[in-house]
């Protein structure tokens, strides 16, 4: 088990360190430049000059990468100028906005996910398991952005029971949440239906079912637990894309986390605020993998003994 988890944190330290380096190469392919978004493309060219040498552009691409290295190792993500303040702490005044959303919309795509799943996977190849097959089909079909425009359409504009937008009450919270939950209740679904659908035809199952066992404790008690390995892989990997998908969803509800600072902060060029909200985010992802890995590791002793 240490061993595992030595292993998983080298691989994460290999990760992170991709992600800066990747970010730093995407922010600054970006056209224009900085400073003039900054000042305005009227602003003297002297000043211009003394931005970028204060934000350490007029240096060579590999000065400011090793500078740029030796800060984040430092956990030093810089200054953002455009808000004139340390890039994270803008960035982690808007974390908790993004986790409780992305914490709501996980909770309702594993709890629907899960039962659709087991719902589907008990009887394979029956009504209730095309119905589900069709829906999760269709939920990852279309745009989340769509989705989310459909349920204000529905849900606000003409029933008038939630928000359309905003911040402050939990109601505020259901549409941008659900919205962001769909795609992911969709893959959760179908793979706890395949998982379950192969649990089902095994031997141990089909022994407890010749010893009186009900349908029910079978699957809650024998098919469930194999089945949640690959669900509870998932989890781990999709928790931090919602935290990236979060960024459409975050703008198309006016909610107030990191995709609302981040897209601003591309839009005008600030580099601290990208580099710093990416880096949150690939150090969330490691983080969750690892964790992830941990509870995969008592789902399946043969993991936590090392016998494979």
């Amino acid at each position: 088990m240490i061993r595992m988890i030595v292993h998983r944190l080298l691989i994460g330290i290999f990760v992170m360190w991709g992600a800066a380096s990747l970010i730093f190469l995407i922010v600054r392919a970006a056209p224009g430049d900085p400073a003039t978004v900054l000042l305005g493309p009227d602003a003297d060219p002297s000043q211009i000059d003394r931005l970028r040498a204060s934000l350490g552009l007029d240096r060579p691409l590999g000065a400011q990468y090793l500078s740029y290295l030796g800060d984040v190792s430092r956990l030093d993500f810089g200054e953002s100028h455009r808000l004139g303040r340390p890039a994270m702490d803008a960035v982690l005044d808007r974390l908790p906005a993004t986790i409780d959303l992305t914490l709501t919309a996980t909770a309702i795509a594993v709890t629907v996910g899960l039962t659709l799943g087991l719902l589907a996977g008990a009887r394979p190849g029956g009504p209730l398991d095309r119905a589900v097959s069709a829906c999760t089909i269709a939920l990852q079909s279309f745009p989340t952005f769509w989705i989310g425009i459909m349920l204000v359409l529905v849900f606000s504009l003409g029933l008038r029971l939630l928000p359309s937008s905003g911040v402050g009450t939990p109601q505020h919270l259901v549409l941008p949440a659900v919205t962001l939950s769909f795609p992911f209740v969709a893959i959760i679904a179908r793979l706890t239906r395949t998982s379950v659908g192969e649990a089902m035809r095994e031997e141990y199952v089909q022994t407890a079912l010749g010893k009186g066992l009900t349908e029910r404790q079978v699957l809650l008690g024998h098919a469930l637990r194999n089945s949640l390995i690959p669900v509870v892989t998932v989890v781990g990997v999709q928790i931090g894309a919602l935290v990236g998908g979060a960024v459409i969803v975050e703008n198309v509800f006016a909610w107030p986390g990191l995709g609302s600072l981040v897209v601003d902060a591309v839009a005008n060029r600030d580099y601290a605020v990208v580099q710093g909200v990416t880096l949150l985010i690939a150090g969330i992802v490691v983080v969750l993998n690892l964790v992830a890995d941990l509870l995969i590791a008592q789902l399946d002793p043969r993991i936590r003994t090392g016998a494979v």
